[in-house]
């Protein structure tokens, strides 16, 4: 059977583009003889599309453009797997399902449910969808063909010491007569995560003894990027076909031959998550309706990236740098900002926040008279640049893209209303010791964009005389080895400290700052998620609460 996988972009609730981008693939696939293409989970919708599928509205109009692509592919001699929305019908339980369709020669022919629908991390399909109770084997060519949506395949009690789920669709379907998984899909991004894929089908491919063939989504979606990275397995779970890491693509594979196309990228990992930023940069911001993007560029590390990503997401003709010296900043800031604006051949302007903090010192003189100079003067500052960016955001039509990471954002060393303000949170799931890797990936495809100097300076905020990041903080080798912890496996300090063998009390203060910093984090911008977990929709942890490990 010769099966495309057809690896798109698509954005939530745009129907049209959505649907125009199906059928486009489906006549690339019949161009190419394909007897199946393969598209992702919840394509025609968009994914994830929360609460939108709890308008009638947006369900009728799902099934409507179904219809359409029927319509408009009836000529092509192949099946069309597309993943999309329906009603439930039920009289219990609920409204929507979350199904693969089956179309050939202009009719429905077959609609399988998902079953295993996760509610952790970031996904919430709990709270939307019906699970099916029940799957059956589509036929294809007289061929048994267990289809599954995504989480379906994530329960192998080889891979998973913790199994979510009781059933195990896979096992019921094989034990139905099954010859071959087809396996659609919406899995987003994280490091790590397209090796746990490929050793999970190939299990399921051993085990089974089945032909595996793995669709996934690419694009950014609000916090999520997704890959892409589709794959197929012959029964011995040997990948014979692949395709790119974050670019659309349709790859071929013949299951009974064994052959396929392999366009695989990115082996790297480092380099997969620059890549990640890259998307997921470029589809939130063009997905929002911005062209222009707008950073405050410090001379430091985090605003270097952060500057480089745009760049290659939108061209440097669409970013625009702005350096806004302050009382102390020093004289490397600016000039070090400028270089690297210039070698990346972006538009940089300078707007000093000096007049601006003199004046708000005079008119609140009187106010803070009896009280010492404390972080309150430092803040300041940097809610003037805040205030700066967001004015010429309005101006020039451009998106504020914010420059802290998440070794800062963790511990609070960032500033509401200050630093924190913007429309995309570019780094904010990227640790601080990862940002100085990335740069380097940066200087290799962008000309040793960013001056050398940037890398060796003490970081520092530059809200004080000769501040420096350590100042207040362990160093970011340490701070990142305790939040790594403490944040994404969910440690006590006394584990922390114990396996990283470290001050207890340091740790200790690290996982209260984390704590107590809640209330910032909550009101930051969204960020794109590149670890196994990120601050946003997949960490939802109370503000108001007292607990402390």
């Amino acid at each position: 059977m010769r099966i495309a996988l057809a690896q798109i972009n698509t954005t939530v609730g745009d129907f049209d583009a959505n649907r125009k981008k199906i059928v486009d693939f489906a006549r690339r696939a019949a161009d190419r003889a394909a007897q199946v293409v393969l598209f992702p989970e919840l394509c025609l919708t968009g994914y994830p599309p929360r609460d939108l599928v709890e308008k009638a509205s947006f369900l009728a109009r799902a099934e409507e453009e179904i219809l359409r692509i029927a319509a408009e592919t009836a000529h092509l001699p192949l099946h069309i797997i597309v993943g999309s929305v329906a009603p439930s019908h039920q009289t219990v339980g609920k409204k929507v399902l979350n199904s693969a369709v089956v179309l050939h020669r202009g009719q429905e022919v077959f609609r399988q449910t998902k079953m295993l629908l996760p509610t952790y991390d970031v996904f919430d399909e709990g709270r939307y969808f019906y699970s099916a109770q029940s799957q059956t084997l589509l036929s294809i060519d007289g061929v048994p063909v267990a289809l599954t949506v995504c989480e379906d395949t994530w329960n192998q009690k080889q891979i998973f010491a913790q199994r979510l789920y009781e059933r195990d669709p896979i096992s019921e379907l094989k034990a139905q007569g099954a010859q071959l998984l087809l396996s659609i899909n919406a899995s987003p991004y994280e490091q790590g995560k397209r090796a746990l894929r490929r050793e999970l089908f190939g299990t399921i491919a051993q085990q089974h003894g089945l032909p595996c063939v793995y669709v996934n989504s690419i694009g950014g979606n609000d916090h999520l990027v997704f890959d892409g990275s589709s794959f197929a397995m012959n029964a011995q779970g040997k990948v014979i076909a692949e395709g790119p890491s974050f670019a659309e693509s349709l790859i071929l594979c013949d299951v009974a031959t064994g052959e396929g196309e392999k366009q695989a990228t990115h082996a790297d990992e480092n380099e997969a998550v620059y890549e990640a930023l890259v998307l997921g940069t470029r589809d939130y911001v063009t997905k929002c309706g911005f062209r222009k993007v707008l950073i405050g560029l410090s001379g430091g590390i985090d605003s270097s990236i952060v500057a480089c990503v745009a760049v290659e997401a939108f061209g440097k003709e669409n970013v625009i740098g702005v350096g806004m010296p302050g009382p102390y900043s020093s004289d490397h800031s600016l000039t070090d900002a400028r270089e690297m604006a210039e070698r990346l051949g972006v538009r940089f302007e300078v707007s000093s926040i000096q007049p601006g903090y003199e004046t708000m010192m005079e008119t609140l003189a009187p106010l803070f008279v009896g009280y010492k100079p404390d972080a309150t003067e430092e803040n300041i500052q940097s809610r003037l640049r805040g205030l700066t960016l967001m004015a010429l955001s309005n101006k020039f039509g451009a998106l504020v893209l914010t420059t802290g990471n998440k070794s800062e954002l963790a511990v609070g060393y960032c500033t509401l209303y200050g630093d924190m303000c913007g429309g995309l949170a570019v780094i904010s799931d990227v640790p601080k010791t990862l940002v100085y890797d990335l740069c380097r990936i940066a200087n290799r495809r962008l000309s040793d964009a960013i001056p050398e100097n940037v890398f060796v300076k003490p970081p520092s905020a530059e809200l004080r005389p000769d501040q420096t990041d350590q100042d207040s903080l362990p160093p970011y080798d340490v701070l990142d080895r305790i939040l790594k912890g403490y944040i994404e496996r969910f440690e006590s300090p006394v584990e922390i400290a114990s396996r990283e063998d470290l001050p207890l009390d340091l740790v200790r203060e690290i996982a209260r700052k984390v704590d107590l910093n809640e209330y910032k984090r909550q009101q930051a911008a969204p960020g794109l998620k590149v670890t196994s977990k990120a601050f946003g929709i997949g960490r939802r942890f109370p503000i108001a609460q007292r607990y402390r490990d």
